[in-house]
């Protein structure tokens, strides 16, 4: 079968031929066959080759891709379309053996540390996958890891009802959490962006117009139309670029909060003088509670139409140069990748 794969710890994809996957009767591991995958920031950052993903060095080759939705072959959810959670918990630490996986603290990530999903099949935990409903599409169900990240965000910051809300990046994260903060009652959302016309357009037709394109005017310039002048409640950061940290801090107010989701590959200078006499919260968001997983598909239903602009590229995995070239260029909103036929 054909998959995208990190061949060596340097710069690049390939796109090779490799044995599918064998899911043994006493395995726990089903196997699944994909139906669509999304190229997300972190195959980016896989794919360039940054810092901040160089521990994934050991377990090279891999085959990479996390956001994806398939049908299970094997095992009791057979022939059920399912999305799978790429957190893989150890099974052993005692986190795990009292039942806490979410303070599990071994993991592995199916498409990082473990082959992922850019391929036709994919061998995955019986315990990660996660039942999709009818009613989804394939294109939306792929959106529900993204849009867990997105939720665990808002969880951090806290309840934003009645709040002035700016959302620091307009990709997938940043698309979702503007629209759970609006679902959710913020009074106003804006997103900045630098250079991201068609992600803008995707937030324009998913009914928000307070964006700021910080390539043509600094951001505090850009965001005043929207706002008189008057500081933000919540930032949320999904830049990955560490300096907006510091340009959001400017423009936040006293007691407010900035909730970091970006993977920086590089480190920040803070002057934290100003945050202190301000008494300005930093609040680091990763990783959801599997239990987020199943709500997701359910917010996802509730907001179809909202999050359907999401999705700009759909493309057979047999282009996926032309499909991370879209990414990295950001030409595109959520490109996602589906097997040829050839491979199903």
């Amino acid at each position: 079968m054909q998959a995208l794969r990190k061949t060596r710890p340097e710069a690049g994809l390939e796109l090779v031929d490799i044995p599918a996957p064998v899911v043994e009767a006493d395995s726990s591991d089903v196997l699944v066959k994909v139906s669509a995958t999304g190229i997300c920031g972190s195959d980016l950052h896989v794919d360039d080759w940054t810092p901040s993903y160089a521990f994934i060095t050991r377990s090279i080759p891999v085959t990479i891709g996390h956001e994806f939705v398939g049908v299970a072959q094997t095992g009791p959810m057979a022939g059920r379309r399912v999305v799978v959670r790429p957190s893989v918990t150890c099974g052993i630490c005692a986190a795990c053996v009292a039942g806490d996986h979410d303070g599990c603290e071994k993991r592995r990530g199916i498409g990082m540390t473990r082959d992922g999903a850019f391929a036709p099949w994919v061998r995955v935990p019986l315990r990660n996958c996660v039942p999709v409903p009818d009613s989804l599409s394939d294109e939306l169900a792929a959106l529900t890891e993204p849009l867990t990240i997105s939720m665990q965000a808002l969880r951090i910051a806290g309840d934003v009802a009645g709040q002035r809300v700016l959302v620091m990046g307009p990709g997938t994260i940043g698309q979702g959490i503007a629209a759970l903060a609006r679902r959710a009652g913020a009074r106003q959302v804006v997103v900045s962006g630098f250079d991201d016309a068609a992600r803008f357009d995707a937030l324009r037709r998913m009914g928000f117009d307070a964006l700021v394109d910080v390539a043509a005017q600094p951001l505090a310039e850009g965001a005043r139309p929207h706002t008189g002048g008057e500081p933000f409640d919540v930032i949320f950061e999904a830049t990955g670029v560490p300096e907006t940290i510091t340009e959001s801090l400017a423009l936040l107010r006293r007691n407010g909060i900035v909730v970091v989701t970006g993977i920086h590959a590089r480190p920040l200078l803070l002057d934290l003088t100003p945050m202190v006499r301000n008494q300005q919260q930093l609040r680091g968001s990763f990783r959801p509670p599997e239990s987020d997983w199943p709500l997701a598909l359910e917010l996802m239903g509730e907001m179809d139409a909202v999050m359907r602009p999401m999705v700009s590229h759909v493309l057979p995995l047999s282009q996926a140069g032309e499909g991370f070239a879209l990414a990295h260029a950001k030409a595109a909103s959520k490109v996602l990748l589906k097997p040829d036929a050839r491979d199903e």
